[in-house]
C-alpha cells in the first residue's frame, strides 16, 4: 500500500517510545527486603489478569494497589510502590526524535495498554508527547489491544478512513488487530527497521 494514502500515524508506547524493565523494579524491591523482587514479579506474572483488567480500567486502582502490596507483605507503603512500579522506563531518543517531523505531514496519536499508576509515575512527565494530538489510553476508553474498540477510538478521533492509518507496535499480535481493520501496520523490532518500513510506504519525514 501507499503511504501517500496515509494521513494519521499511530504509535505504541511500551518498548517502541518508551523501553521498560521490570528488572529495575525487581533489584528496588530486592534492597526494602532479601527476594522480595523476585517473589512480586513471580505473583505478578501469575496473576497476569489482575495487571489485564487494571490497564482495561475495570479493576479500581485503590483495589489493584492493596492487592500489590499485600503481595508485598506491606514492605512498602503506596507512594513508594506506585514509584518503583512505574519507573521502569526509559527513552528510545531515535523514535521520539522522528515525531516533530512526522507531525508536519501527519496526524500523530499514541494508543497504549496502560495504566493510571503507569501514567502518573511512569511517563507523563516525557516532552515527546507534545507532538501528539491525541493519546489513547486503555484504562481510560475501557478496551486494551487487540480490542476492536480501541482502535475505533483512534478513528473516532481522527475522523478519517481505516486505510489512512497506520500503526506502529511492538506485539504482532496488535498490529495485527489494527490490520483487520483495515489500517496499514509495522510491527517494531528496531529505529533502522523502522525507517526502512516507512519509507517503503513514501511515508515523509
Amino acid at each position: 500500500m501507499s503511504g501517500n494514502i496515509i494521513k494519521a500515524i499511530v504509535f505504541d508506547l511500551g518498548n517502541v517510545l518508551l523501553p521498560f524493565d521490570y528488572s529495575i523494579a525487581v533489584k528496588r524491591l530486592n534492597k526494602k527486603e532479601e527476594n522480595l523482587g523476585e517473589a512480586f514479579l513471580s505473583f505478578y506474572k501469575d496473576n497476569y489478569a489482575l495487571h489485564r483488567s487494571f490497564e482495561r480500567g475495570d479493576l479500581p486502582k485503590e483495589k489493584f494497589i492493596s492487592i500489590m502490596l499485600n503481595a508485598l507483605h506491606n514492605k512498602i507503603d503506596e507512594e513508594i510502590f506506585c514509584k518503583i512500579y512505574s519507573e521502569i522506563f526509559t527513552l528510545n531518543e531515535n523514535v521520539a526524535s522522528l515525531l516533530p517531523k512526522l507531525k508536519k505531514n501527519y496526524k500523530l496519536v499514541l494508543l497504549s495498554n496502560t495504566n493510571a499508576i503507569h501514567k502518573k509515575y511512569g511517563w507523563e512527565q516525557y516532552s515527546f508527547l507534545q507532538y501528539f494530538d491525541k493519546l489513547v489510553l486503555s484504562h481510560e476508553i475501557n478496551a486494551v489491544k487487540p480490542e476492536e474498540k480501541i482502535y475505533k477510538a483512534v478513528e473516532s478521533f481522527t475522523g478519517l478512513f481505516p486505510e489512512e492509518h497506520i500503526f506502529i507496535d511492538d506485539i504482532l499480535e496488535y498490529v495485527n488487530g489494527a490490520k483487520k481493520l483495515g489500517w496499514e501496520g509495522i510491527q517494531f523490532i528496531g529505529y533502522e527497521n523502522l525507517i526502512i518500513e516507512l519509507q517503503k510506504r513514501n511515508i515523509q519525514f
